[in-house]
Formats: structure tokens, sequence, C-alpha cells
């Protein structure tokens, strides 16, 4: 079995399935487990890196590089189609869920065509926790591993019964949460982002599950009264979330007397994959510090503001 992964989740589940060793390709921005790093690199992006504190690349860059690529109707993600057919994988894994994320399914299945025999294609395109999971046994479908996703899916499970378990024997208080997924323009996550605030315990603004991200003015955001404020960028790690998150509270007003966060985003928060649940626990930790152990330095950390 040679499995090529084109984007970040889909590595992610290949390895919580324990089929690692199976992995001849990955793409441009896979990067856990690091063990992973080694593999051969079968995608190319055409945009600009805003996540190294030296770059000089904003978030309102990216934004722009985006809009103008699709004018010209430019994609944003490449494929190395020779390395691919080189490697001459079974199955490839992509998605079909933004196109801001990953290469677009279309070219994926037309390169797939083209090879003899063609590879099994597995789409990933879960917009809620519950999909994720669907999304994880078809990949383990896929590539044999069936027991595995039923081991990994009753563990993941099981843990958000804990936290609900817990909060409700706490009669824990449900704050109001805004996860910010983009900071200029302001996009509020969307798809399995409110529920990870809601299975945490707190309760969603702006945002609505299973749906798109949407934009979002200042004035809706303020008006929206959110206590906890989590800015998790798409694409971005923990350090470039900070930087955002405190930007974004020297710069935005009505942050003022809110509790802001910056998340390790790619790690909790935008890619479908099992360590969603990751962050879930984290929002839970953040909402109801009474209830759970501190909050990870390595997830999340607090920013500014006051907790209300």
């Amino acid at each position: 079995m040679r499995i090529v992964s084109l984007l970040p989740a889909a590595t992610e589940i290949v390895a919580y399935l324990g089929a690692s060793d199976k992995l001849v390709g990955i793409s441009h921005e896979c990067d856990f487990p690091p063990v992973l790093a080694s593999r051969p690199r079968v995608t190319r992006s055409s945009l600009p890196d805003s996540t190294s504190s030296v770059s000089g690349i904003t978030a309102g860059d990216i934004d722009a590089a985006v809009r103008d690529a699709s004018h010209a109707g430019v994609a944003l993600f490449t494929l190395d189609r020779n390395m691919i057919r080189a490697l001459n994988p079974d199955v490839i894994l992509t998605q079909a869920l933004c196109d801001v994320c990953a290469v677009h399914e279309g070219d994926v299945r037309e390169l797939a065509a083209t090879m003899t025999p063609p590879p099994q294609i597995v789409t990933l395109g879960g917009t809620t926790i519950d999909g994720i999971m669907q999304d994880i046994r078809a990949v383990a479908a896929a590539v044999g591993a069936t027991d595995e996703a039923d081991e990994l899916i009753a563990g993941e499970m099981a843990r958000l019964r804990t936290v609900h378990n817990t909060l409700k024997a706490a009669q824990a208080p449900r704050k109001r949460v805004l996860i910010i997924e983009w900071t200029d323009p302001i996009y509020i996550a969307g798809h399995w982002g409110p529920e990870q605030i809601t299975r945490g315990g707190g309760i969603p603004v702006l945002g609505t599950a299973g749906e798109h991200s949407v934009t979002a003015t200042h004035a809706e955001c303020e008006a929206a009264d959110p206590e906890i404020v989590i800015v998790a960028p798409c694409g971005y790690g923990l350090e470039a979330a900070r930087a955002e998150a405190e930007r974004a509270v020297a710069e935005w007003p009505w942050l003022a007397g809110r509790e802001v966060w910056a998340m390790d985003a790619n790690g909790l928060v935008s890619r479908p994959g099992p360590r969603v649940v990751d962050g879930v626990e984290v929002i839970a930790r953040i909402g109801f510090p009474e209830g759970f152990s501190g909050v990870d330095g390595g997830h999340a950390v607090r920013v500014g503001g006051t907790a209300v």
C-alpha cells in the first residue's frame, strides 16, 4: 500500500491510524507528526508566507493575494504531477472543503485518470466533528485500518464525553466565545469551530456550526459581546497566532476588557482531523479553568484583556 496525502489533516489521520509507513508523499503544509517531514513534498503554494516573524507579510497581504489569484484564474496550489506519478500511489487523499486550503479535487482526479492503474481517490469533506469521524473511517477503509479507526474514534468520543460530564457535573457557566479564523479581514470560524465551542462548554457567537466561515465587521464583533476571544488564524501555529492576537489587542478597541487567547490553529482548530478534540479540551480549560488542568502553553496562551 502506497499513500499520497495532499493535505495536513489527511496526513495526521493516517498517522493516528498507525499507517505512517505507507505514506510515500505529502503536501508542502504537512508538519505533524514531525517524523514525517522527510517524505517527498508533492504540492506547492503560490501564496507568500505570513507565518514567519521576519517575513513582513501581513494577513491582509495574504487575503489580497488570494483575491488577486482568484480574479486572475491562477491556482493557489499546484501538484507536482511528475513526482506523484513516480511515487505510484495506490491511494491519494484529498479534500473538497476549501479551495484556499489545498489543491482542487478536480485537479487530483484529472491527474489520477492519466495514471495506470489509476489510484483510489479518497476525498475528505467533513464540516462537523461527526463528519470528521466519518472521514477517518473513509481513510481507514482505503488503507486497511478499520479496526484502528474504531479504536481511535471510540477514544475521541470518550474524551468528548469526559469534557461534557465534567462541565455538567460542575454546572459550569457557559461563556460567550468567538473564534477568529482570520484577522484582516475578520473571518469568524465556521464548520466545526462553533461545535468545538459548544462541546467545550461555551456559547458560540456569530459563526454557524457546519457552515462556511464568514466575514464580520469590528462593530458586529463588538455587538456580539464575546467574553472570550480566541485568535486562531487558519494555517498559523501558536507563535504566528500570538503575534496576530497581540496586534489585535493593540489595535482593536472592542477587545478592551475581554479575555483574549492565541491558539495553535494548525494543531487544534483549522485541520479536520483527530486533533479537533484536543481543541475542544483546550476551549474547556480556557472557559472553565476551575474544572480542568491548566492550558498547555504549547496549545494556547493568554494575550490580553481581563477575564469577565
